[in-house]
């Protein structure tokens, strides 16, 4: 009986504490959301049309890469190329690419070299796909993503007449299978406080990130930090190079363009599962002990209120204070969690209601991919992606900052 009180206390301290921590991260979604600017939400001021390079990188992306191509090819800005790079596929990917190519001058088809020993396969494609381009501004996206018209012309328009040296834009985030949807909006609201552009708009704060799916920025201050031969081994390459962008001091900026920018974050159940194990082999790398402790944080706030209100609803008649308490607070975490669900199904990716009420199994999966990227982070296999695999154990990793 005594260690039953024991327990029910130390649960009961843990879900106050749960549901603490899902009012501070309703409150940032809630600022995210009201507070970040716009792509097209800026004062325009009179500037140039400098030539703009569109590096789009593609591995095994035949499903994709003809209406990304489509997009970028009907855009209204004048001065810009699309350097389109097959990073040796094994589908159609560089027919595609070549076969665009003759319809549209614009778009240029380069053929990766085969990736050297110590790269990760979209680094190396994004390197090639420079050493081609000729524009003074150079605009990375993702074979997966798809642009509104008027997209390129409002990012330079922006960029210039902030005087930035980079801007990334939020992309609307596709989900096509259903694993996806109901993940998604457990893994988005992190975001809102780890990777805010609050945060990254911020200079006094040291966030900086880019989304891949679209980021522009300047030749120069693209030479400067590096280019993604400084963060060629990184994983979450775009993470790192948004670091070292804001790390060096140059002037960046996040804005929404959900309504003009839209991307595909996982395809299906295996993308989804190489997704999640990227996001903790970095932390793994970094530090295992920290990692371990972001696990049991994340099991924590994602998934055990529930099974924890089940064991807690034990105590409703004539249970112990301890244990009624214990329900009450379970309780409280529990709906935050489906608030947290919902507000970022509905406002942050257009996912219905019926996707947020499977909030448990979403956090579930998490769970489970960020334990598998622990048990795996140090194998020759710790990550896949777009067909190669990667042993991460002998790389450093500084996309994600512990």
């Amino acid at each position: 009986m005594l260690f039953l009180e024991v327990l029910n206390y130390a649960l009961l301290a843990t879900m106050a504490g749960v549901a603490g921590a899902w009012v501070f991260l309703i409150k940032s979604m809630a600022e995210s959301f009201t507070r970040t600017p716009y792509l097209d939400g800026f004062d325009r001021k009179g500037h140039a049309t400098p030539k703009v390079s569109v590096i789009v990188p593609a591995r095994n992306e035949e499903g994709f890469i003809g209406r990304c191509l489509a997009s970028l090819a009907d855009q209204d800005y004048e001065n810009y190329e699309v350097i389109a790079i097959d990073d040796s596929s094994e589908d159609r990917t560089g027919d595609i690419i070549r076969e665009f190519s003759k319809k549209n001058p614009r778009v240029v088809p380069v053929a990766a070299r085969p990736k050297p020993d110590g790269w990760m396969g979209k680094n190396w494609a994004c390197m090639e796909g420079f050493r081609r381009a000729t524009g003074e501004l150079l605009l990375f996206t993702d074979a997966d993503t798809r642009h509104s018209r008027g997209t390129v012309s409002l990012s330079v328009s922006h960029l210039l007449s902030l005087d930035l040296d980079a801007l990334s834009v939020i992309p609307k985030m596709l989900s096509i299978d259903w694993w996806t949807k109901v993940t998604l909006p457990m893994i988005s609201t992190f975001l809102h406080t780890q990777f805010s552009a609050l945060k990254v708009n911020d200079p006094a704060k040291k966030t900086g990130y880019f989304f891949g799916s679209f980021f522009i920025i300047r030749r120069k201050t693209y030479r400067q930090v590096g280019m993604h031969e400084g963060v060629r081994q990184e994983i979450i390459e775009d993470g790192a190079l948004g670091r070292k962008v804001k790390e060096g001091g140059h002037r960046m900026r996040m804005v929404r363009g959900e309504h003009l920018v839209e991307a595909v974050w996982a395809r299906d159940r295996n993308t989804l599962w190489n997704a999640l194990k990227r996001l903790m082999v970095p932390l793994y790398l970094q530090s295992s002990g920290v990692a371990a402790g972001i696990f049991v944080a994340v099991l924590f706030l994602l998934f055990m209120p529930f099974p924890i209100l089940a064991y807690s609803s034990v105590f409703l008649s004539g249970g112990t204070f301890s244990g009624q308490a214990l329900f009450l607070a379970s309780l409280a975490a529990s709906v935050l969690v489906y608030a947290g669900g919902v507000i970022e199904a509905r406002k942050g990716l257009s996912l219905g209601y019926v996707h947020a009420a499977f909030s448990p199994v979403g956090g579930l999966v998490v769970v489970l991919g960020f334990l598998c990227g622990i048990l795996q982070a140090k194998s020759s296999k710790a990550v896949s992606w777009r067909g190669r695999s990667y042993s991460m154990k002998d790389y450093t990793q500084d996309s994600i900052k512990i």
